[in-house]
């Protein structure tokens, strides 16, 4: 079994920083392209940013320039550093990993965490 495990949300105020981080647990797998989506109630989860295994990044047109997305292969991890948030960042973020296990490919989710931006 595979588990995504995501931390760093929190409150900040505009123009601050915050770290979202999202290990993946378990063993015998590969992962493929890792992303950071967010959801706001009542509304679709969104993607914000993703990074494939070879390190290409792509980013929502919305935090481009503010956002950066890294990841480390060798601990199956994904973050997502956030400057010059926005009360308009606020949302619960999800990472997600495409995860290569026996034979199958599935996504895989974290927990979610929030992020709340005051103005």
């Amino acid at each position: 079994q595979v588990h995504l495990v995501e931390s760093g949300g929190g409150l900040v105020q505009a123009g601050g920083s915050l770290r979202l981080s999202c290990a993946a647990s378990g063993s015998g797998f590969s992962i493929g392209i890792m992303g950071w989506y967010r959801q706001v109630p009542g509304e679709q989860r969104d993607p914000v940013a993703t990074v494939t295994n070879g390190g290409n990044t792509n980013y929502a047109d919305s935090v481009k320039g503010r956002f950066t997305i890294s990841r480390d292969n060798a601990k199956n991890t994904v973050d997502l550093q956030m400057n010059s948030l926005k009360p308009e960042d606020t949302a619960v973020y999800y990472c997600k990993m495409l995860v290569i296990r026996q034979g199958l490919t599935l996504n895989y989710w974290g927990q979610g965490t929030q992020v709340t931006v005051s103005s």
